[in-house]
């Protein structure tokens, strides 16, 4: 996917037109371009611009990262939090340097384990998919 550092949403909306313009009606081209456009035109008018730039920046970005919506010393504090009531379900935390998620099970908040990406870099990780890789092989 491109990245287009001045994306300018009106301008693709009338780049789209000549396209669906030589395409024949009932193409899958046409529809495509067709359906291009109207989604283009849905986030214009219902003011989504900012939330569209951030999205379309984070699928052409190559840095990968994923932001941490809190973060605690330990899992007390963070099993405490996941009780009162304010936690919600995805919600990205760090214990203790570790990656975590808050996710609902049965209609319960729980802490499932999800590294963050400078985890899966450290040698921790990497010994584990050696090991993994060691053990598959026998």
């Amino acid at each position: 996917m491109a990245d287009i550092p001045d994306f300018d949403l009106e301008a693709m909306l009338s780049a789209l037109t000549p396209i669906i313009e030589q395409n024949a009606k009932g193409t899958k081209e046409r529809d495509a371009a067709e359906l291009a456009q109207l989604a283009l035109l849905y986030i214009h008018r219902n003011q989504k611009e900012e939330d569209f730039k951030k999205f379309r920046k984070s699928c052409v970005d190559t840095n990968f990262t994923i932001e941490v919506d809190h973060e605690f010393a330990t899992r007390e504090e963070a099993l405490q939090w996941l009780a009162s009531g304010t936690a919600k379900d995805r919600e990205r935390l760090k214990i203790a340097g570790k990656g975590y998620m808050a996710v609902e099970v049965t209609g319960r908040l729980r802490l499932m384990i999800a590294p963050l990406p400078e985890e899966l870099n450290s040698d921790e990780w990497k010994d584990d998919s050696e090991d993994e890789e060691e053990s598959g092989s026998s």
